[in-house]
């Protein structure tokens, strides 16, 4: 039976602070620190590795945190969500994204589908929809191909997509499989859409509507942009847009799009990026194979998140891990450092992923907790970060753990040798060197010079970022912030945080204000 605790009642949590804290800089010195590389390193679907020698545990404190692994019922829990049960407890749903990408248990029916095989017809539809545009039989209203695609969304209906054509889009590039440029208009602030559309082909482009409701504010705004660009070229918007909402939306079944697919209640937006939201344009931009193989690499990660031993479930191991740094040594942030500049956007779409699901205050129940949850998420890619704020990570006086990112070859299989070696060799020594410097510093008499090292770091490493390396990277996270979710005994998967503003914003346009609101309201000339 499953029970759901606070973390701070569980045993195996409060023998975490008995335990003697492990001096980092003495660990990873000398040959102890070649053997904890060598040692301390889980592998990962589709060839990658989470290597964790550089953070601040040790043989001890594994086996609490698999004793805590164990306590707090994390595999069962993950069992539960992907059988279907009740897990988003605030809106009384079932959390399904993993169906988008492969049957992990039971069949799970719900609004009297078989979930698994309505996510399957999705996939399906959306294959069939874009080898006609890529063919020509879907064209313009002249006949001619589409040549570019751009999603209208915000948050997870752009952050993740976005994110992941990003990721892939050179790759696609240099193998052959690249079918139309996608972009992207998220943000309500007109110069937004504006800019895209002034760069955009309108007559030989598609744009993907997407809201799960069909009732988001910025998103319909943005769509009445583009639909006022598309007749003011002489279009006919009908011919050019299609939408990815909800069975019950009122754009389900209307004449102004060419296709409509369909996603539910069931996969939030945060986690939506294996779903249609992603599917459409990820399959439009590449063709729906590459996003086959990202599914594939997904549901692999998926399958090892399953395993009750940490060493073989990377996703809870990072979870545990996490918690220990949040919790017992009281780290407030993690920066997130890809050493790729194809996931320049990842930790964008993971800032929402995390802090958006465990930013809580208040447990599964609703009742207030006493230890802190999620921690601030930023990240920049490297090298450009180390220029950047990793002055703050290593001399400032928070210690904020890293979680880097590498690969090691390029996407492009083009390089150059500079002074006796590659851009590639050049970027792989700069992470090699980053995570050293922050776990040993060096000491200097000049203070100014002076770095106490101590700085806790892992990375997951890969050969290369292929679709469905990128899935399982994706995947890993997600599990791992449902992880961190369980342990602290909160609802991951609602996001009340961010309805308070949307309510208020809608009086403002009303102009039903008063007070404060009413004379910022005015300071702004709405």
């Amino acid at each position: 039976m499953i029970t759901w605790n606070n973390l701070d009642t569980l045993a195996s949590y409060k023998g975490l602070f008995n335990l003697e804290k492990v001096n980092l800089k003495e660990a990873m010195s000398g040959e102890s620190g070649a053997e904890r590389v060598k040692k301390y390193s889980a592998p990962m679907a589709e060839g990658l590795a989470y290597n964790f020698a550089a953070k601040r545990v040790d043989g001890t404190i594994l086996e609490t945190l698999q004793k805590l692994a164990d306590e707090a019922q994390l595999t069962e829990k993950f069992e539960a969500l992907y059988n279907g049960e009740v897990i988003n407890t605030g809106e009384k749903r079932r959390v399904l994204h993993h169906l988008t990408r492969g049957q992990l248990g039971n069949a799970v029916e719900a609004d009297g589908v078989d979930k698994r095989a309505f996510y399957t017809e999705q996939q399906n539809k959306i294959a069939d929809f874009a080898k006609k545009v890529h063919s020509g039989e879907i064209t313009n209203a002249a006949g001619e191909k589409f040549t570019t695609v751009v999603q209208i969304g915000i948050g997870g209906s752009d952050l993740g997509p976005r994110a992941m054509y990003l990721a892939l889009e050179n790759w696609a590039k240099k193998n052959g499989l690249f079918k139309m440029e996608a972009k992207f208009i998220s943000n309500v602030d007109p110069d937004d859409a504006a800019a895209v559309l002034a760069s955009t082909d309108v007559a030989h482009a598609v744009f993907i509507l997407v809201s799960k409701s069909g009732t988001t504010l910025e998103t319909l705004t943005n769509e009445s942009f583009v639909k006022d660009a598309l007749k003011n070229a002489g279009l006919d918007p009908s011919r050019h847009m299609v939408a990815v909402t909800s069975e019950t939306s009122p754009l389900a079944k209307s004449d102004d799009y060419l296709a409509a697919f369909f996603m539910d209640d069931y996969i939030g937006g945060r986690y939506s990026s294996t779903s249609a939201v992603g599917g459409a344009v990820l399959s439009l931009a590449f063709g729906p194979e590459v996003f086959a193989q990202f599914l594939d690499g997904a549901a692999a990660a998926d399958r090892t998140a399953v395993k009750k031993d940490i060493w073989q479930n990377p996703a809870m191991l990072d979870a545990l891990i996490g918690v220990y740094e949040r919790n017992v040594l009281e780290y407030p942030s993690t920066a997130v450092l890809p050493y790729s500049q194809a996931l320049s956007r990842f930790p964008a779409h993971l800032q929402q992923l995390d802090m958006e699901s465990n930013g809580k205050s208040v447990n599964r129940f609703g009742d207030p907790i006493d230890y802190v949850t999620g921690p601030l998420i930023f990240g920049e890619p490297g090298t450009n970060g180390q220029h950047s704020f990793y002055q703050l990570l290593h001399q400032g006086t928070d210690i904020v753990p890293l979680q880097f990112i590498g690969f090691k070859k390029n996407q492009m299989d083009t390089d150059v040798v500079i002074q006796g070696s590659t851009s590639q060799q050049k970027l792989c020594a700069n992470v090699a060197a980053q995570i050293m410097a922050f776990a040993c510093g060096k000491e200097d008499e000049n203070q100014n010079k002076n770095f106490e090292g101590g700085r806790p770091s892992s990375i997951v490493i890969g050969e290369q970022l292929t679709p469905g390396a990128l899935g399982a990277l994706l995947a890993h996270f997600e599990n791992k912030v449902m992880f961190q979710g369980f342990l602290w005994n909160l609802n991951s998967f609602d996001q009340e945080g961010v309805q308070l503003g949307k309510v208020l914003a809608k009086r403002v346009l009303a102009h039903e204000t008063d007070g404060a609101l009413k004379e910022y309201s005015d300071l702004l000339n709405i």
